[in-house]
């Protein structure tokens, strides 16, 4: 069978729709947001090809996977294993990194435990264990008649008179014994000072070396090992020679444990720095962030993290009285002695007397100061919501004991080839692997590393053929974009070799510049050209054009969507007139380039930013203008704005305050700003109690809408009455989820539609109340296109919901959950919730990568949104790669020339025609070819 073939598929707004898939192509679905891509893609082949997967598996296995529910098909033939690689499943954990999800730190632990060489921490030289074997080969390579006194270290630097273990050994027929250095025989009566820290070695045996002796002193060197666990010194004539069954220093007199793996992992309690915990950083309390304003009295509120009626203010007025100190004194004023106090605490006693609400307290004690007391409240507090209160006034710092390095001194200074395991995570991954394809060992060590170093050497190289090349291994999983942690998954899946294996990719271009597009397309064509299916929904020109077979879903958007409006080779696409993808490939639509470019006269001037790969570059930020960021991934966007721009527009905002942890020389300009707004990829909600109308503040007006009914008044409903989340309105028997969940035991949890309410979350009292002829329930149904009209005649509601479908969002239902929401809806909600307000003053908004998710169709009508913005007044700073989008600017801010240590410098800026001369920016030689 060469093609999956769909047959009436009626998943979400798809409309009975028959589509065949070709096999062994790469497939692209495209069409606008909200046409039914990811319900053909995801919702319909890859739950189906998923769930006849977990069929076949045995009832066992199954119970542990949970029950997919089939899609609403009649039929798929064809199918294979299906694989996902969305862009949801980036980790949260602090604790993983590129390495650790690559896997390539797994093999690299296991090569450093095997092939490393273990040095001591505190003196560099090399430790190394010996065997009895190896102990007794070298004491036989000695002159024949030597002199061998064999004695077993059984205390070592241990204080006490160490009586008991006399009288054991002297019972075990030993008779001598070396003290502190001096030898002497057991059957005296050995005063051991009790005082000092003592040394005792047991004589165990005393040796001429000549033919035949080897028998005796193997027993003899086995016998002084075990005593001690795996210590003997050997004095030959007058020489002393110490040997360890463990790895030991000379130097330090200290031993070390045995290389394994675990020891290389920072999760592992084993192998983790003690003072992070593995973290490689540390929280700690930051004076600048806990003072508002020095010229504030502790009265007023000096001491942000102070409440006036709070147990620490008023130990802190008791000793302000025994101190003589002004509480309503300035903070700046008052004498460095006490400020001393109130920070770091006294050793003095101290009596407190003072109220509270239902308590007398009396007592007295030395006071800890504000920073132990807030670090204790912190580390015993069980509330998430007092951690996140007092994590405001922390800052984050590189652990001072590993120096953000995450492992133990032992770990770091075992080494391969002269570097130690986190030196060769901390390198971009090219240079990581001109490092590994570099290593060559001898021997049994070339055969022990011959199948490690292949594995690392193949997943490297998959990391660089997907364009990750400045990722260093050391990455932090949390702070890779979605484009990215894909990639990544997409690397390790290629890594995996399978073959006839159903691949459907959500958007792997998202966050990739032009010029390392090439890389991916080449990577998706490799796993075709393997044997596998892939689909990819995309709206990447290059991937269009690069697929066997295209699909255009369409014709717009949710209700009006969901039918294959074309399907073809991309050839035949475009000359489909019926196709809005067709129309854009074939150039007869096309965003146009603005026929001039705004002017302005303030900017805002950012000096010296340097974090991460950032090269000390000075930023200018023109006011009252739409400017795009742009660069190659990893060129240092996302550290100049996120990291350095957004906080010190804010600090500055802030009543000029100025953060302890200066990334920047000095920023100008910023008082043109009231406020400054980011806009990010976040999801709007984590519930599926979220929804449009809930984040937009839609909901509460329309609750109010309906409590105003005369049906409402009569029964005295108020706008509670229509959450369904509260009490009262909701139906109880689903808790207003609109679906219960049925506990199985052995067999998964399911979902069914909630009996009472059949789905529709409120109980029948609440439903029977209209409005236009609609229940709250109807209204939640609504698409926000049906919504405008409804709510014509109430101006607050009908604005928010026009600039809703005015950004190219009418087709979302209002109480469609959060949770389903992609990327790129979650930014423009967010959008259109700023575009809705009357905000007052200029405003910096931040946009990072808004067309993520977006049609050529949707980003034209996202495009007039952000003019808007720029129209009333406002300044756009945007994150993008989009040519669409940087083509439309004003001005462009291009960094790189590279990613990673490549990267960070500021190679062009000015209007698009201007970086489109330039020679050294790579997003100017793309940009030239749209202008």
């Amino acid at each position: 069978m060469e093609k999956i073939q769909i047959t009436k598929a009626k998943v979400h707004n798809l409309k009975s729709i028959d589509v065949s898939i070709p096999r062994h192509t790469l497939t692209v679905i495209t069409g606008p947001s909200g046409s039914g891509k990811s319900s053909l893609a995801f919702d319909t082949v890859y739950a189906e090809g998923q769930r006849r997967y977990i069929e076949s598996l045995s009832s066992y296995a199954r119970q542990f996977i949970g029950q997919i529910e089939p899609p609403d098909v009649e039929s798929i033939t064809g199918l294979s294993p299906a694989i996902a690689i969305d862009q949801k499943s980036t980790t949260k954990n602090p604790r993983s990194t590129v390495g650790t999800i690559t896997e390539i730190y797994d093999y690299m632990r296991l090569l450093w435990a095997r092939l490393g060489v273990p040095h001591c921490p505190e003196t560099g030289e090399a430790v190394q264990r010996q065997t009895p074997q190896q102990i007794i080969e070298r004491l036989l390579t000695m002159k024949e008649g030597t002199k061998l006194q064999l004695l077993s270290p059984v205390v070592r630097q241990k204080k006490g008179e160490h009586k008991e273990e006399m009288a054991k050994y002297q019972s075990m027929g030993f008779s001598r014994v070396r003290l502190n250095g001096e030898l002497k025989n057991l059957d005296d009566q050995l005063a051991v000072p009790k005082a000092k820290f003592n040394d005792i070695e047991i004589v165990v045996d005393r040796v001429v070396l000549k033919d035949g002796v080897r028998a005796r002193l193997a027993d003899s060197v086995e016998y002084a090992l075990k005593l001690s666990s795996g210590y003997l010194i050997v004095i030959a004539d007058t020489t002393e020679i110490f040997f360890s069954e463990k790895n030991f220093s000379f130097q330090t007199n200290k031993s070390y444990p045995d290389l394994e793996p675990r020891l290389f992992s920072f999760n592992s309690p084993l192998g983790a720095c003690t003072a992070c915990n593995g973290l490689g950083f540390t929280k700690t309390f930051d004076m600048d962030s806990i003072i508002t304003d020095e010229n504030f009295s502790l009265n007023e509120g000096a001491i942000a993290p102070l409440k006036k009626s709070s147990f620490l203010m008023n130990m802190i007025r008791s000793i302000a009285e025994a101190e003589g100190v002004d509480m309503d004194k300035p903070l700046k004023k008052l004498s460095d002695k006490f400020k001393k106090i109130l920070f770091d605490g006294s050793d003095r006693i101290y009596t407190y007397k003072f109220e509270s609400e239902n308590s007398t307290f009396n007592f007295k004690k030395e006071f800890p100061g504000i920073m132990a007391w807030l670090d204790k409240k912190y580390h015993e507090s069980e509330s998430e919501k007092v951690k996140l209160d007092l994590e405001e006034f922390m800052i984050i710092k590189k652990c001072h004991s590993c120096k953000g390095k995450k492992l133990n001194p032992f770990a770091l200074a075992a080494t391969v080839a002269d570097k130690n395991i986190m030196e060769i995570c901390d390198l971009p991954v090219n240079e990581c692997f001109e490092f590994f394809d570099g290593l060559k060992f001898q021997g049994n060590q070339a055969v022990i590393a011959q199948k490690l170093l292949k594995e690392i050497r193949d997943r490297l190289r998959f990391l660089l053929n997907v364009g990750l090349d400045y990722l260093t291994l050391n990455r932090d999983a949390m702070t890779l974009s979605g484009g990215e942690s894909q990639r990544i998954r997409l690397a390790t899946q290629i890594g995996s070799a399978l073959s006839g294996v159903l691949y459907v990719l959500d958007e792997p271009s998202i966050g990739l510049h032009q010029r390392d597009n090439e890389k991916l397309i080449q990577t998706l064509l490799h796993l075709r050209d393997i044997g596998n299916t892939v689909i990819v929904v995309e709206h990447d020109e290059d991937t269009m054009r690069s697929a066997d077979w295209l699909i255009d879903m369409g014709p717009a958007a949710g209700i009006h969507g969901g039918e294959v409006v074309s399907e073809g080779t991309p050839k035949d696409v475009a000359k489909d007139p019926k196709s809005m993808t067709g129309r854009y490939l074939s150039g007869k639509d096309k965003i146009e380039v603005p026929k001039q470019r705004r002017k302005w006269s303030d900017k805002v001037v950012l000096q010296n930013a340097k974090e991460h790969n950032l090269q000390d570059g000075t930023l200018e930020l023109q006011v009252g203008v739409m400017t795009c960021l742009t660069g190659v991934s990893g060129s240092g966007k996302s550290t100049l704005v996120h990291k350095i721009l957004i906080p010190a527009v804010k600090n500055y905002l802030a009543r000029g305050r100025r953060s302890t942890t200066t990334n920047y020389r000095a920023i100008s300009g910023v008082d043109k700003f009231q406020s400054v707004i980011e806009l990010d990829q976040a999801p709007i909600g984590r519930t599926p109690h979220s929804n449009p109308a809930t984040y937009t503040g839609l909901f509460d007006d329309i609750r109010n809408i309906y409590s105003q009914t005369n049906e409402s008044k009569v029964r005295g409903y108020k706008p509670g009455r229509f959450s369904f989340n509260v009490k009262g309105g909701r139906c109880e028997t689903c808790e207003g989820n609109g679906s219960l969940k049925i506990e199985m035991h052995f067999l998964p949890d399911v979902y069914v539609q909630c009996q009472d309410c059949g789905g529709k979350r409120y109980n029948p009292e609440t439903l029977s109340i209209l409005y236009r002829g609609k229940n709250i329930a109807d209204v939640l149904d609504m698409s926000i296109e049906e919504a405008v009209t409804f709510f014509e005649n109430h101006t607050k509601v009908a604005r928010t919901l026009r600039v809703l479908n005015d950004v190219g969002l009418g087709y979302i239902k209002l109480g469609q959950p959060a949770t389903t929401l992609s990327g790129g809806e979650a930014q423009r909600m967010k959008l259109s919730r700023e575009l809705s307000k009357s905000v007052k003053g200029s405003t910096l908004y931040v946009l990072d990568e808004p067309t993520t998710g977006l049609h050529f169709n949707d980003i034209r009508i996202l495009l007039v949104a952000l003019n808007r913005l720029v129209e009333l007044g406002h300044t756009l700073l945007i994150i993008e790669h989009n040519l669409d989008v940087i083509k439309t600017a004003d001005w462009v801010v291009d960094l790189g020339p590279e990613g990673g240590k490549g990267g960070g410098e500021i190679v062009a800026f000015g209007t698009p025609e201007q970086v489109a001369k330039s020679k050294r920016s790579h997003t100017g030689r793309f940009l030239s070819k749209m202008l």
